[in-house]
């Protein structure tokens, strides 16, 4: 759900150029993008700029790309005229500020779709509701009265094919009333009561009042007066690099230890990796040509009026990078940080910035590997050490955490972290309910999910690459196994475009290789892909929201690798169908052995909401590795410097943990960005 409140700060005035063709987009681009627009006369009035992207150019003009040559950069524009709803896609080059092309989309015709909202939007509906005389009188007939109070949160609506719903930009409306002004409104939702309201029409087109449930009576603040005291048995824990970071910047270039990458950020996506490659000697070699995760679903399990529609798309419905939070030195990233900033289109066109969206900064990551020899005195050991690239967005009561980490031994991982509000209805306490959990007296947080997809498009040493599916195999007693204690594994080439299920009890893994490279052994270099495997989509097969989010229905989808294909439901799920996005690419088929592919994979969490969730939640998480298998010839990590020497040379020093870990640390030279510890030691940003 979308943050109606929810501002950016003032974009930076010094000047800022791309310098590559997959740099992010910069504002004096995003403004010249709307000036071309303009001077085409396809702005009107009230059009409005739901969703702004760069069109990556394709992957052989990127790699023929060298410094100096045009960038070829080409930025989509879906345009939204309000009075009317018309929506049309408009490209413009950058070369030459031209409108390449624009296309009125069929949105009132099967299989129909939305863009995302507008923020000016919210507050649209909510001035609709408020407004609107059925709403004010169901809220009086629950003794509610002071209705300014009210907060009118705007959703987006599903799709049921309801004639009153289909073609139309629409979205329903809940209702929470906080008893005080400044309380925890998530807490007091008016049961009950839903509005299906016309947003271009302005005007609500349906009125649920399926029942009334007095508001739950509860102390539901998390606020620093509200807690009260603090305890005081945690002692500071101080993180400093004396020396600074260990990566270097230039623009959206990043280099740390082997890893050589680009940092993107996109209004849909987020945060986006471009040519993460890894330095082998004098070589580099590819991995992934683009990683990010374009989607996510948050399907709800209750069946009452009130709910059983609710089924977002976090990216599709409200773009999660437009929603992403500026981040915070101590709070949100501890160290010695670099920060990068997001440009992107707000609802008028103009360029804004998102100061600080995307923290990047070193943490040490525990053993990463250890040896003691057999004369029982000589150890061995190493710290792992990762690269941290995240950024956190808020869509109404959730915030989601995204974050890639890059290790010292080539290994990959994505980590999804959920937090915020749980979504909750009200009714009589102490029920047993089917689809929900009593998670306060008289609050009831129903049972959903929370599945993202990242999309990995892999070039393992180039773009000839294959996937096998790896499962263990159990082996029966008999002349291959007489003794019982044998097990082996199983490959099975994936041949065609599809979706296939992850399965634990065979410790199912994907590896994506080259179909041309060999390594030491004579065996293809490889990834492989370990997921987690949890629960799919829990829906059943015949529910809109299978139909709207077949990617979440597997674990691991398959494709050929195209340009535009960038959103496992399609570019537009809002009010959508389905079929568009990952079935449509299934459908379209393509080479995915020895070609060009693009793995997505599907995972997430199954939340059955308990009472230690409540107020605030603490962070649960999600995700995935993605590990070297043959792609080197040896532990890449041998040359790590050696922890047990810094271990040795303090040993028998201070009783309560000697050499405790800093992080941040260093001075304000070099353009950094001071703030200071309690002792008087600095923690650096870097801008």
């Amino acid at each position: 759900m979308p943050d109606a409140t929810h501002t950016h700060g003032a974009r930076d005035s010094h000047v800022l150029e791309a310098t590559h063709p997959l740099d992010g987009l910069t504002p004096s681009e995003i403004d010249r993008v709307r000036a071309a627009l303009d001077a085409a006369g396809e702005l009107l009035p009230d059009t409005r700029f739901p969703l702004q992207v760069l069109l990556d150019p394709p992957k052989p003009a990127v790699a023929a790309w060298r410094p100096g040559a045009p960038l070829g950069r080409r930025v989509l524009s879906t345009l939204l005229d309000t009075a009317t709803g018309r929506v049309r896609e408009a490209v413009v080059a950058l070369d030459d500020d031209r409108v390449e092309s624009v296309e009125v989309l069929p949105t009132a015709e099967h299989p129909y779709g939305q863009p995302p909202y507008l923020f000016e939007e919210y507050e649209l509906v909510d001035a609709i509701v408020k407004a609107d005389a059925g709403w004010r009188r169901a809220m009086e007939a629950r003794g509610l009265h002071d209705l300014d109070r009210a907060l009118v949160v705007p959703l987006a609506p599903g799709q049921f094919g309801e004639v009153d719903e289909v073609g139309k930009r629409m979205m329903r409306s809940l209702t929470f009333m906080p008893p005080n002004e400044g309380d925890n409104p998530w807490s007091f939702p008016v049961e009950g009561l839903v509005l299906m309201v016309d947003v271009t029409g302005q005007r609500v087109v349906k009125l649920v009042d399926e029942r009334q449930v007095p508001l739950p009576v509860l102390d539901a603040n998390y606020d620093d007066a509200s807690v009260g005291e603090r305890r005081t048995s945690l002692k500071p824990l101080e993180i400093t690099m004396p020396e600074g970071p260990s990566f270097s910047v230039d623009g959206s270039e990043v280099v740390w230890e082997q890893w050589r990458f680009r940092v993107g950020f996109s209004m849909r996506e987020g945060l986006v990796l471009h040519q993460l490659g890894w330095q082998d000697g004098d070589e580099l070699r590819p991995v992934l040509h683009r990683a990010s995760v374009p989607e996510m679903v948050v399907p709800y399990g209750d069946t009452t009026e009130t709910r059983r529609w609710i089924s977002y798309f976090d990216a599709g419905e409200y773009n999660l990078g437009k929603n992403a939070n500026a981040l915070s030195l101590g709070c949100d990233c501890l160290g010695a940080i670099h920060y990068f900033d997001a440009h992107l289109a707000a609802d008028t066109g103009e360029a804004i910035t998102i100061p600080r969206a995307v923290c990047m900064h070193e943490e040490d990551a525990g053993i990463l590997w250890k040896h003691r020899e057999l004369d029982g005195e000589t150890v061995h050991g190493r710290r792992s050490r990762r690269l941290v690239i995240s950024y956190f967005a808020t869509v109404g009561n959730y915030d989601y955490g995204f974050f890639w980490y890059l290790y010292l031994d080539g290994s990959i991982q994505f980590e999804a972290k959920a937090t915020g509000i749980v979504f909750c209805g009200a009714d009589l306490p102490g029920l047993d309910l089917p689809h929900a959990t009593e998670i306060a007296p008289a609050l009831y947080a129903p049972i959903h999910q929370h599945i993202f997809c990242a999309r990995l498009d892999f070039d393992i040493d180039g773009t000839d690459n294959y996937v096998d599916q790896v499962d263990l195999v159990r082996i029966p007693m008999g002349d291959a196994n007489p003794w019982g204690n044998a097990f082996g594994h199983r490959r099975d080439r994936v041949r065609e475009a599809s979706g296939v299920s992850g399965d634990g009890s065979l410790g199912r893994t994907w590896h994506i290789g080259s179909s041309s490279r060999t390594n030491a052994v004579g065996r293809p270099t490889e990834y492989q892909l370990i997921p987690e495997a949890r629960a799919t989509l829990m829906a059943d097969p015949g529910s809109t929201v299978a139909a709207r989010a077949a990617f979440a229905t597997k674990h691991l989808w398959v494709t050929s690798q195209q340009d535009d294909d960038l959103y496992p439901a399609g570019r537009y799920p809002n009010q959508h169908a389905g079929g568009a996005g990952l079935p449509a690419s299934v459908a379209a088929g393509g080479d995915v052995d020895g070609a060009d592919l693009v793995v997505w994979h599907a995972f997430g969490l199954t939340h059955i909401p308990r009472p230690e969730d409540w107020p605030i939640m603490p962070v649960d998480l999600t995700g995935f590795w993605v590990k070297p298998y043959g792609f080197l010839d040896r532990n890449p990590a041998l040359d790590v410097p050696d922890a047990m020497d810094e271990c040795a040379h303090d040993h028998g020093g201070h009783e309560h943990g000697h050499g405790a870990s800093h992080e941040g640390g260093g001075d304000e030279r070099g353009g950094h960005e001071g703030h200071h510890g309690h002792d008087g030691e600095e923690h650096v940003a870097i801008r």
